[in-house]
């Protein structure tokens, strides 16, 4: 017969051995509480039913907490009372067990000590159900290897932080841990957050914040890929800031080939290989490699990856590697729980809690890209301009989300017949959380798949030339891998 949800594993019959418990400290408190008012408030805000060993300690302190909720004093007669109206007073033993109880009390100024003594066997108690399970699953065939090492740090985790309550603080300390922090920030030269490489959003973001999801949102083919790619680039490269880059969409191979043209300022074309390369141009790469080769960005292809896989990953990534910023590569491509599967606004809506919830735990910002509807191209106002109710398949993303950002290019969109407004972009932060929102002017170079200031020079490696070094010049028709292997980049 399975288990119901609430109630307790029988610790004792599973392993042998008698668990974690204070019976005597259990009567205690709850003598306490049925004749000392005082203890009632304590007691209520650090304990729980599942604090209590004993089932018949259980359903008195339910009873009690019944009485509380109802605005009713506690003693005697109103718990019996009420234990009565559950059902529960003969199993508990009548009314003789609470004036036994009442009689058996410890003192009142030591109530915040048997409290201390009730929450650590609780917690022994939950760390041995939820080996337990782990144990359980473990032994079953047809669980997912990935899914079980996610449950088992969820039940660990949640073992210890169901147990832990933060107290109230008063303005004064929180007024110093914000001074002391202020004070911290004045010797930041730089954004607070994880740089994002563009000064122009880095002065309304201060960076990337820790704990935040950032959805970035784009119609297809408008450059998602390309600004999350440089973004991921300026804080691995220019920050040595350690990222990964989950992409469900394209191979690590695509990816890389769209780093190196960005990286390196040769078009597209050439990097394919549809365009010869000239023999200084083969220098030019392996020059402007060598920062990119050594960068601690990491990248995981996995296609349709489902969520519970990617926290897996990304606590193993933030453990082993230090990662400092994650990013998604799209958020409707992960496959969410397997019981939402065909119900898609509730599989997305998961998913985006998920993510949230993943970004809180490790406290580190996930970017996480997201398609537009076509109501976003087939609106007739505002120039084409994305808008909130534009995300696609969830309400929810926009709900979860700390800051949403889209990518708008008037031209692509046929909102523009000026040619000089071609490469002109728009970072629109239409949700901030914490900050402004506001539009950003940008320019997309197509041909490096690279976004620059709107001030900045396009092509830096235009202004170089040919490399006039024939020392080092490869022979004609030489390939990247001609070069010497062995060389530290």
């Amino acid at each position: 017969m399975p288990r119901k949800p609430q109630e307790p594993l029988n610790l004792e019959a599973l392993m042998g051995n008698k668990p974690p418990q204070a019976l005597d400290v259990e009567e205690a408190v709850l003598g306490a509480m049925l004749v000392e008012p005082a203890t009632i408030d304590e007691s209520m805000e650090e304990l729980s039913a599942g604090c209590f060993y004993d089932p018949r300690h259980r359903k008195i302190f339910e009873a009690m907490s019944a009485l509380v909720n109802e605005h009713v004093s506690i003693d005697i007669v109103t718990v019996s009372e009420k234990l009565r109206s559950r059902g529960d007073l003969e199993e508990i033993g009548g009314p003789v067990e609470l004036a036994r109880l009442s009689q058996n009390i410890g003192a009142a100024a030591h109530i915040e000590y048997y409290i201390k003594i009730l929450k650590q066997k609780t917690i022994q108690r939950d760390l041995i159900t939820a080996s337990y399970d782990i144990l359980k699953q473990s032994f079953d065939e047809s669980t997912n290897v990935d899914d079980l090492i996610d449950n088992a740090q969820t039940k660990v985790f949640a073992a210890i932080q169901n147990n832990v309550k933060r107290d109230v603080q008063d303005i004064g300390s929180i007024i110093n841990t914000v001074l002391d922090n202020l004070q911290e920030l004045q010797n930041i030269t730089g954004p607070s957050g994880v740089p994002s490489g563009y000064p122009s959003i880095d002065r309304v973001t201060q960076g990337w914040q820790k704990s935040d999801l950032i959805i970035l949102a784009a119609r297809p083919s408008v450059g998602k890929t390309a600004f999350a790619l440089n973004i991921a680039r300026n804080a691995a490269v220019d920050a040595n800031m350690p990222v990964a880059v989950f992409s469900l969409e394209m191979s690590a191979d695509q990816l890389g080939k769209r780093l190196i043209t960005t990286e390196s300022g040769l078009s597209r074309e050439k990097i394919k290989g549809g365009v010869k390369l000239e023999s200084f141009e083969w220098i030019q790469l392996e020059d402007t490699l060598k920062r990119l080769a050594k960068a601690p960005l990491y990248i995981d292809d996995t296609p349709g990856i489902p969520i519970m896989e990617f926290r897996t990953k990304a606590k193993r990534l933030v453990k082993q590697k230090g990662v400092r910023l994650i990013v998604v590569d799209y958020l409707q491509l992960m496959q969410g729980p397997v019981e939402l599967r065909g119900l898609r606004e509730q599989e997305v809506a998961a998913i985006s809690r998920t993510l949230k919830a993943t970004a809180k735990e490790l406290n580190i910002p996930i970017i996480a890209l997201s398609q537009l509807s076509r109501n976003a191209v087939q609106r007739t106002g505002g120039m084409g301009k994305p808008q909130l109710s534009d995300l696609r398949e969830s309400g929810s993303i926009e709900q979860d989300a700390d800051m949403v950002i889209f990518i708008h290019r008037p031209d692509f969109v046929g909102m523009s017949e000026n040619p000089e407004d071609k490469e002109k972009a728009y970072i629109v932060i239409a949700k901030h959380r914490n900050g402004e929102v506001c539009d950003i002017e940008m320019k997309y170079k197509a041909g490096q798949v690279k976004f620059v200031e709107a001030d900045q020079s396009l092509d830096i490696y235009a202004q170089r030339g040919p490399v006039a070094s024939a020392a080092n010049e490869p022979a004609p028709g030489a390939s990247y891998q001609d070069f010497d292997s062995s060389q530290d980049f």
